[in-house]
């Protein structure tokens, strides 16, 4: 017996100009003006990520209505995937272009968590271009895919 389907509600949606106002669209390096492009996404009910064309992350947290900018030390290569993950830290999985995958632990308000930005390199594993990353639920397992079909799962303690 089939079910009935339960009615779908539309709901009126704004432009995010708040959040794509605080990113910008060009960058100075040195003489030259690059274009800024916008390169991957993901959110969550705390975060809201955004990858660039410049290797600059751009992460909006939703409880205080303010943008942080991080970057990857080195030369300047576009993000392809960003992948957030809440649970007893907030986490943020980055792959590039070329490969490099790194994972931030962002502060907490928590007593006796993390209270400064930590970041963590999953380094010369991949060679080609981060396609997608996934994490367990409890955050103590990455799992990273490249263009030429390459997955690796990395194990994470980020309490040692």
């Amino acid at each position: 017996m089939a079910s009935v389907a339960s009615p779908v509600i539309f709901k009126e949606f704004c432009p995010l100009y708040y959040l794509l106002n605080a990113i910008p669209t060009k960058v100075q390096k040195g003489f030259r003006s690059i274009v800024v492009y916008l390169t991957a996404l993901d959110t969550n009910g705390d975060y809201i990520a955004v990858g660039s064309s410049i290797g600059m992350l751009y992460l909006y947290c939703r409880h205080l209505n303010q943008m942080k900018k991080y970057n990857f030390e080195g030369k300047c290569e576009s993000i392809t995937f960003v992948k957030l993950l809440s649970c007893f830290d907030d986490l943020v999985a980055v792959g590039t272009a070329s490969g490099r995958v790194a994972v931030f632990q962002l502060v907490s308000l928590l007593p006796g968590r993390n209270k400064q930005l930590r970041r963590f390199d999953v380094a010369g594993i991949h060679k080609s271009s981060i396609t997608a990353l996934a994490w367990s639920p409890n955050g103590m397992k990455l799992f990273s895919g490249d263009d030429k079909g390459k997955i690796v799962y990395s194990a994470l303690d980020l309490d040692q």
